[in-house]
């Protein structure tokens, strides 16, 4: 064997151990997510009624979270790219076994009980759902042809009608917008984008008489004139504006708003709890938030940027995007620019398997950007 292979095989074999050096993390990304937390437990805690229940339950949850991303973060990207398959099936079966055997409330099964707490599946579609479409388009040609984007569609959409059979129409639709993200950033052509919208619109009447329930069409309705049913469909969407507009620019301060601690303002500690944020620490705040927010997007654009894989810029740009897409429908639900969709805003309103699941894409997130460094 001559010097210089003997010296390659040397540099080949320490870049191998280097690589295989396990515990490494996005520092950087974990300091976003630890500040978000610490903000959404303080507001738990203050919209509960200075209750400790939800708060360390929910700090349990994070916990859990935690270590699920810093686990997963060790696996290599190739082996969820391997993987997709298999999660998107656990995905569709669980969301079957929820049709059939699901915990039932407010006329809605979307919860299977587990014993120590329920689990949401549908929440886990919204980082499955992104898994399985990069997997499948990253395998093939891009830009992906009419066959590739066909195919997508039928992932995404079968899915997206078992959850709107629950009946969940919001997070159905959240779904639906993760998938199409994947399709976007994988360069679709103008005209599918174009073909696609007109669709969109085609399909709204359908929509709204044949899938749509009644008290989808009135949150729907309520949005344009909230003050036509003050204390019932509209009660929800007045006291929330209430609160925020009365926080001014810097807020009551923590656990002195009014709306939220006199129980005028309902899913306090859930759905609405911006509007908790906003009254008790004002417009400062919630700008504050949202800063942050944009830099743990950002944070995803620069880790998709540097991947090596298509699967692993898909995935990573598409994390983000969806990311960004959940916080922007939660704030405009929550002002009364969107209809009601029960949709919590992340990392900061109360939900076990929300939690799990943000941290679970994280980990995914992380683990492509571990891939990236490797030289």
């Amino acid at each position: 064997m001559q010097e210089g292979d003997f010296v390659r095989r040397i540099q080949s074999l320490s870049q191998r151990s280097a690589s295989k050096k396990s515990f490494e993390l996005d520092y950087v990304l974990i300091a976003i997510l630890i500040s978000l937390c610490s903000v959404g437990i303080l507001i738990i805690y203050s919209a509960s009624g200075q209750d400790p229940f939800f708060a360390k339950r929910q700090f349990f949850f994070m916990v859990i979270g935690f270590c699920l991303m810093c686990a997963m973060a060790q696996i290599p990207s190739r082996v969820w790219d391997r993987w997709a398959p298999f999660f998107y099936g656990i995905g569709i079966l669980l969301l079957g076994v929820v049709l059939a055997f699901g915990v039932e409330a407010n006329g809605a099964k979307r919860w299977l009980d587990i014993g120590f707490t329920r689990l949401q599946p549908s929440e886990l579609m919204k980082v499955v759902l992104p898994l399985m479409i990069s997997s499948y388009i990253s395998k093939r040609d891009i830009p992906p042809n009419f066959q590739t984007i066909f195919v997508s569609i039928i992932l995404i959409l079968v899915p997206v009608f078992m959850v709107i059979n629950q009946p969940d129409l919001g997070t159905a639709l959240l779904i639906f917008i993760s998938g199409l993200i994947v399709l976007f950033l994988s360069g679709i052509g103008r005209a599918y984008i174009i073909s696609g919208f007109i669709l969109a619109l085609a399909a709204i009447p359908s929509l709204w008489l044949f899938v749509m329930r009644d008290y989808q069409k009135q949150r729907v309705l309520t949005m344009f004139n909230p003050e036509e049913d003050k204390l019932g469909a509209g009660w929800n969407i007045i006291q929330s504006t209430t609160a925020i507009g009365s926080g001014g620019w810097y807020g009551k301060g923590w656990m002195n708003g009014t709306q939220s601690q006199l129980n005028f303002l309902p899913e306090s500690h859930t759905d609405f709890i911006i509007a908790v944020l906003a009254e008790e620490f004002g417009l400062a705040g919630v700008l504050i938030l949202i800063c942050i927010y944009l830099i743990l997007v950002g944070r995803c654009i620069s880790i998709s940027m540097k991947s090596k894989s298509m699967f692993g810029r898909l995935l990573a740009a598409s994390l983000g995007f969806t990311f960004l897409v959940f916080v922007l429908v939660n704030l405009a639900m929550v002002s009364g620019v969107l209809p009601v969709v029960g949709a919590p805003l992340p990392l900061i309103g109360y939900g076990g398997t929300a939690i799990v699941t943000l941290f679970a894409g994280f980990g995914i997130l992380m683990s492509i950007s571990k891939e990236s460094k490797i030289k």
